[in-house]
């Protein structure tokens, strides 16, 4: 997380991509808008990519897309993916893509109630490795002796990248940690009561080499900080134990940190203690950029109709902006969410409601 730079301009690339990406993202453009001049002028760069444009011109990541983020762009937003469940020879994922092109390292996916509403008080975040594990995309089928096939996938796990993945949970924490302290003093409700905490998510009881590294490196990061992360308590869940207790008892839980595909798994599972994928954010972040990313994908179900709920591309751009720095301006945006949500009147389809995708995303910049 930056402090936020002087600048006089902020350019955002911007890729819908597929599905209701083309939907959601023009309303996180029109709340960031909104905000006015309490923000740097703000320069929107249309970009492609996607299942689309693959089909259109045989690419789904432009080399100009990757050109224009990382010399133009200060921060980006993306839509949504509609990648096929079958092999297409010449197509990868462009998000998965994206993040390796960029060294978006981390998927900051925070899971948070609404105030005022019924359900389980959750304010937990899922810190998701990005670059490895069974996303490297190395498969191969073979056939056997007996003319049956059988398809192997190569999963990697690096210490190198646990260990970035686990200090900058523990940084996460510590940043949560410090924002609690500053929020009890001036008087306000904080859901967490006790220290900070990192609790790592792994299976290394079966895949002892792989998962054991992750969490060796992890638990490295505490052990070899000289004390900076002692404030902060460190556990382990077994990922089949990580899922039930979310579901069971998800007040227990502050920072979880996982391999990409159990971060993946767990941070969609979490959405719906909150009611919906529709309200969850995330953002890609690494080291020099960061880009703000739905955790929904892209509803072909529902394209095209004006129903699918705008809430978790608006809440990435407000995580985006915090992420550069932009902390008040991101909290209107919260805010705005917040009471339209507790009022109830304007709800999407996903949360029991008639809106559309204009209602909602209308009543909360008139919140703003």
């Amino acid at each position: 997380m930056a402090a936020a730079l002087r600048r006089t301009t902020l350019k955002l690339g911007m890729i819908p991509a597929d599905g209701i990406g083309k939907e959601v993202l023009p309303a996180a453009q029109h709340v960031l808008q909104a905000l006015g001049s309490s923000l740097p002028k703000l320069e929107f760069v249309p970009l492609l990519a996607g299942w689309e444009e693959f089909q259109r011109n045989g690419k789904a990541l432009p080399d100009e897309t990757v050109r224009c983020l990382k010399e133009s762009c200060d921060a980006a937003m993306f839509g949504s993916v509609s990648s096929p469940s079958h092999k297409v020879a010449g197509y990868s994922s462009p998000i998965v893509a994206l993040r390796k092109h960029l060294d978006l390292y981390a998927n900051i996916r925070p899971v948070t109630s609404v105030p005022g509403l019924p359900g389980p008080r959750v304010n937990m975040v899922i810190v998701r490795e990005n670059t490895e594990c069974l996303y490297i995309k190395r498969e191969e089928l073979q056939t056997a002796a007996d003319g049956t096939r059988i398809a192997f996938a190569t999963r990697q796990i690096s210490e190198t990248a646990s260990t970035r993945i686990g200090k900058m949970a523990f940084e996460l924490a510590l940043t949560r940690g410090k924002e609690r302290e500053t929020a009890r003093n001036n008087g306000q409700e904080v859901l967490w009561k006790g220290k900070p905490k990192v609790t790592i998510v792994h299976k290394s009881n079966v895949l002892s080499v792989t998962d054991g590294l992750f969490r060796e490196s992890v638990r490295a990061v505490k052990e070899g900080a000289a004390g900076r992360y002692d404030g902060i308590d460190m556990e382990e869940q077994l990922v089949d134990s990580m899922v039930y207790r979310m579901f069971r008892e998800p007040e227990i839980f502050d920072v979880a940190v996982a391999p990409n595909l159990y971060g993946d798994i767990i941070s969609d599972g979490a959405a719906a203690l909150v009611g919906s994928l529709g309200l969850v954010p995330s953002i890609n972040a690494g080291d020099s950029f960061i880009m703000g990313e739905p955790v929904h994908g892209s509803a072909p179900d529902i394209e095209g109709k004006n129903i699918a709920n705008p809430i978790a591309s608006i809440r990435s751009a407000a995580l985006m902006l915090s992420s550069l720095g932009y902390i008040e301006q991101a909290a209107k945006i919260n805010i705005a969410v917040d009471a339209v949500l507790a009022e109830g009147t304007y709800l999407t389809p996903d949360l029991g409601g008639k809106s559309s995708t204009t209602d909602v995303t209308e009543a909360i910049l008139k919140k703003l």
